[in-house]
């Protein structure tokens, strides 16, 4: 049984993390978050410590590596500026870090990261969760085997629904979220990096505050995206049911169905990880790469 510490107890993403923890079979002993709407821990690991102030958390980690209790892994969902800072810690307590998307903000931070992880000996896993869906991962198999070279049109659209709230958060704050294509579109990104190949050009059509898009080139398609945030870009069938996200990805105007299985997919991570398999820090360059390019708005 490995310890584990979070840190971002009370965002949206905290829990599939603590279920994650807990499924693997692992505890978590300590969590902080600014905000202290955390009752959430309760249905995981309600005997954990938990902190509202950075440096009073980090006292207690380091009490802990003291004292030979040591944290095996910190979890880090706290708001994506953040995440750079909150791995440095990670590491500097002698833990790895298991990162929520994206990694970090820009390139050049993941080049520093890599100093600190053959300075430390501990590594920066971040979690990368379409690599591990069953229907990209076939994807992926189908065009590796075509053998032809075939360059794929592909289309993707993802609209995710947010209200108002949203652009008065950190997450409307392009320097601190990284902006649309960087906060609801990098895991996508890197999935179509994943499959299709290296990055080879960039357009931008449109890029808003609540939605984007563009048209990429790789090695094995031509990709038309759009993300949006706005529940007015939803199609009308969509709306009509009363559902508030749409995700399409279309290979040659044939559909990939990767609807179902999202919520699973962390617990999987965290088996990869614990199996030494997780995916690290050059696994996750190109997608921030690209969602930075995307940012200077192509």
């Amino acid at each position: 049984m490995k310890n584990f510490s979070l840190i971002g107890a009370a965002g949206f993403i905290a829990p599939r993390h603590l279920k994650a923890i807990k499924e693997t079979g692992n505890d978590l002993v300590a969590a902080m978050d600014r905000f202290d709407s955390v009752g959430i821990m309760d249905s995981y690991f309600p005997h954990a410590d938990f902190f509202t102030e950075f440096e009073r958390f980090d006292r207690h980690i380091d009490k802990l590596r003291r004292q030979g209790k040591k944290v095996d892994f910190v979890s880090i969902c706290s708001p994506n500026y953040l995440h750079d800072s909150h791995i440095r810690f990670a590491l500097r307590q002698q833990a790895d870090a298991i990162c929520e998307k994206p990694l970090v903000l820009n390139p050049w931070n993941v080049d520093a990261l890599q100093e600190i992880e053959r300075e430390t000996g501990k590594k920066i896993y971040t979690i990368l969760q379409l690599r591990l869906h069953p229907s990209i991962i076939a994807l992926r198999e189908e065009v590796l085997a075509d053998k032809t070279k075939k360059v794929f049109d592909v289309d993707l659209t993802y609209i995710t629904s947010r209200g108002m709230w949203y652009h008065h958060s950190w997450k409307g704050d392009e320097s601190k979220s990284g902006g649309i294509a960087t906060n609801i579109g990098v895991h996508f990104f890197d999935m179509l990096l994943w499959i299709f190949g290296d990055l080879k050009k960039v357009e931008i059509e449109k890029y808003e505050s609540d939605h984007a898009a563009g048209y990429l080139e790789m090695e094995r398609a031509r990709v038309k995206w759009f993300l949006s945030i706005n529940e007015d870009h939803l199609p009308k069938a969509v709306k009509e049911q009363g559902k508030r996200t749409f995700r399409s990805l279309k290979m040659n105007e044939r559909e990939i169905e990767f609807s179902d299985g999202f919520t699973d997919l962390h617990t999987r991570s965290y088996q990869e990880i614990l199996n030494g398999n997780g995916f690290g820090l050059q696994d996750a360059k190109p997608s921030i790469e690209l969602v930075h390019q995307i940012r200077q708005h192509g």
